[in-house]
């Protein structure tokens, strides 16, 4: 039996060798087919990669936990008496972020905010604006592009220094004419006195942040100035008093969020139950907190990278369907080509099932020789378009530089599931689509056969 399958495969090969320019063009087509999914399915993993990474500098990975101001809490007092308004402390706390930051294996940085609303002013001109103590990582998390300066670094907060960093915004109206870097603004003191603050740095313009969802509420960040949040904890404390006029309003509390950075996206959701469950004990006499869980980007990245392999692959498979068609083609101009041969075969006492498999091992081979071929030429992929990347910034720069920086970055990644399953799937295609002509050939009448000329 093993020598009658190895007869065969000779006969086989040697007749497909007979039309080497035929059996060429069949070739091509199935390694064609076989490259295009290899190549279409790296260049999507790619793009997915890249908005995935996208989604993600958005914050897919950030678990934002806000203070919330509990509804049986009456914290507004139209008149205070001889020891002042009555507070009553809410919201996270040191030590809730420490504890978090300690007890969470999954959170891999944590940044703790505090968030008053202050007036800010500058030789007679003011502006009414957000102040935010933070650390030197609250940069890095809301993706904040420095203008001139330095952002805020930890050495600031353990000194205590009296710097702060500003948004272009409030430098063009505090500084309509000078440069504000090395000079003081003055901040709304808890006593409602100014106090001097030097500027190192400006932030650039940036967008406000619209709402997602249910996942983050929007920020502007137009009138923000960011302080080291040691420096606020010394210079402001927890008990913030503001007075307008004949009335006052206060509150005390500690952090107004804490921004949670997961290691990886499956954690978020555990990450998110782990953090109500650390922070629930100690919150249960009010619900003064809540965890903000980014939803809706999670679902958006998983549903951006299933798009594009789908389509990439369903642009490669269609590939690999015109391939099987020229199999099928070749293999029937075939049948009638050797038709006097079948007949002769057949009246020597070859059965059905031989001519089936002699014509079944033609394609198989043509089939499994483009596969082999398709695989070595889409493992170029990533070389090859390093090439064309590489040429294109030799000699067609404006090209490159009219691209969008996403653009420019995207590399293809070979998804290793992609060989077997594009290997696999042309040798199917070659069974197939070479089955038809098979049958066709051995049903053929011997007698008619031989009279054909």
């Amino acid at each position: 039996m093993l020598t009658l399958w190895l007869r065969t495969w000779q006969l086989g090969v040697k007749s497909l060798l007979l039309h080497p320019m035929r059996s060429l063009l069949t070739v091509l087509g199935i390694f064609i087919g076989v490259a295009s999914v290899i190549w279409l399915l790296a260049v999507g993993e790619g793009i997915s990669r890249k908005a995935t990474e996208q989604i993600e500098s958005l914050g897919a990975t950030n678990i934002i936990v806000r203070t919330i101001k509990p509804a049986e809490i009456d914290l507004n007092t139209s008149q205070g008496n001889a020891r002042g308004p009555t507070i009553t402390p809410y919201g996270l706390t040191r030590d809730d972020f420490r504890r978090l930051k300690s007890t969470i294996p999954t959170i891999i940085d944590s940044i703790p905010v505090r968030e008053i609303r202050r007036q800010f002013t500058r030789v007679g001109r003011k502006i009414d604006g957000r102040l935010v103590g933070c650390t030197a990582k609250y940069q890095e998390i809301n993706r904040l592009v420095m203008e001139r300066g330095r952002f805020l670094e930890d050495v600031d907060g353990v000194y205590r220094h009296n710097f702060c960093v500003i948004s272009s915004e409030i430098a063009e109206r505090l500084f309509p004419i000078e440069d504000p870097i090395g000079r003081s603004i003055n901040i709304q003191s808890v006593n409602n006195t100014p106090d001097p603050y030097v500027v190192i740095g400006i932030v650039k313009k940036k967008d406000p942040t619209a709402g997602i969802g249910g996942s983050f509420s929007s920020q502007d960040f137009s009138n923000d100035v960011y302080i080291q949040i040691d420096t606020f904890w010394s210079r402001f404390g927890d008990k913030i008093i503001t007075v307008s006029g004949s009335s006052m309003e206060a509150e005390q509390i500690e952090l107004s969020q804490i921004t949670l950075q997961v290691d990886q996206q499956k954690n978020v959701m555990k990450t998110s139950e782990l953090i109500r469950m650390t922070l629930n004990p100690h919150h249960s006499k009010m619900r003064d907190y809540g965890v903000t869980v980014p939803l809706e980007l999670l679902e958006q990245a998983r549903t951006t990278r299933i798009m594009f392999m789908l389509f990439m692959g369903l642009i490669a498979g269609i590939s690999l369907l015109v391939g099987g068609v020229g199999i099928m083609n070749i293999m029937l101009a075939t049948v009638t080509e050797r038709t006097r041969e079948i007949g002769i075969r057949r009246a020597l006492g070859a059965k059905r099932g031989d001519v089936v498999r002699q014509f079944l091992i033609e394609t198989i081979v043509l089939s499994v020789v483009g596969g082999a071929i398709g695989i070595l030429v889409g493992l170029t992929c990533v070389p090859a378009t390093n090439f064309v990347w590489w040429a294109l910034f030799r000699y067609c720069p404006h090209v490159v530089a009219a691209l969008p920086d996403t653009v420019r970055g995207i590399q293809p990644i070979i998804v290793t599931w992609s060989i077997p399953l594009s290997f696999g799937i042309s040798v199917v295609i070659g069974v197939v689509f070479g089955l038809y002509p098979a049958i066709r050939a051995a049903a053929m009448d011997p007698i008619e056969a031989l009279r054909h000329e």
